[in-house]
């Protein structure tokens, strides 16, 4: 499979992230709060650590969860200090509707490599891309899976952001929340440069080039086969 984009594995399985740092595929990572609690991660400090030694040299982004923009800081500049391979993950606003756009400049500035997380609109983008420096390595996640839920075309605001991008080398444009492996297959041809998924749409890459008639065959099978064991009769 020759992609542009690259993919990066999102979660918190440390099992799943030992396979997946083996993964030629796979060329970076990514993880949230709500994954580490999902997988039963008590703590924080602790699961992070882990995660970069197990993935390194490959790119992680890892997030503040604190809501106050100050502790936000702190906690950036702390998780900043882990690893090189490390990026911080700021959200674009915190739970008061408060942008956080200061802060990632602050950081910015002072060379911390950040990944601006749960961006929805082109505009959120608009406002923060001018004021960063053009050497600091930036990434910027569109959930396009949860503006897609929403019954908009994601595709318009992921082309737009990624022609905002071109000026802008230490600019990366990332494709958060995928919905089916085919979105990797869209995110490629409009020139997206990271695409971030589980381990579940991961794992489906390896149906890429399938011949279609045989998967045809291969699903009647499947369906004969669990009609027979479940013993059904008309």
């Amino acid at each position: 499979m020759n992609l542009k984009t690259e993919l990066y594995a999102d979660g918190a399985n440390i099992e799943d992230i030992k396979k997946l740092s083996n993964n030629p595929l796979v060329k970076g990572f990514t993880t949230n709060p709500s994954l580490m609690k999902k997988s039963g991660v008590k703590d924080y400090e602790k699961f992070s650590k882990e995660a970069i030694s197990i993935v390194s040299p490959k790119p992680i982004s890892l997030e503040v969860f604190a809501d106050e923009i100050e502790e936000m800081e702190n906690q950036a500049r702390k998780i900043a200090t882990w690893g090189d391979n490390v990026f911080v993950k700021i959200p674009i606003q915190n739970t008061k509707g408060m942008s956080t756009s200061k802060l990632i400049e602050k950081l910015n500035k002072d060379n911390i490599k950040l990944n601006v997380t749960a961006i929805f609109t082109l505009e959120q983008i608009e406002s923060l891309i001018s004021s960063i420096d053009n050497v600091t390595p930036i990434i910027f996640s569109i959930f396009a899976g949860r503006i897609a839920d929403t019954g908009i075309d994601p595709l318009i605001i992921m082309k737009n952001s990624v022609q905002l991008s071109e000026k802008h080398k230490n600019v990366k444009i990332l494709w958060a929340s995928p919905r089916e492996v085919f979105n990797i297959i869209q995110a490629d041809q409009i020139g997206v440069h990271i695409l971030t998924a589980t381990k579940d749409i991961l794992d489906k890459t390896r149906l890429f080039g399938k011949d279609l008639d045989q998967y045809s065959l291969e699903t009647v099978e499947l369906f004969y086969k669990d009609a027979l064991v479940s013993g059904y009769k008309i």
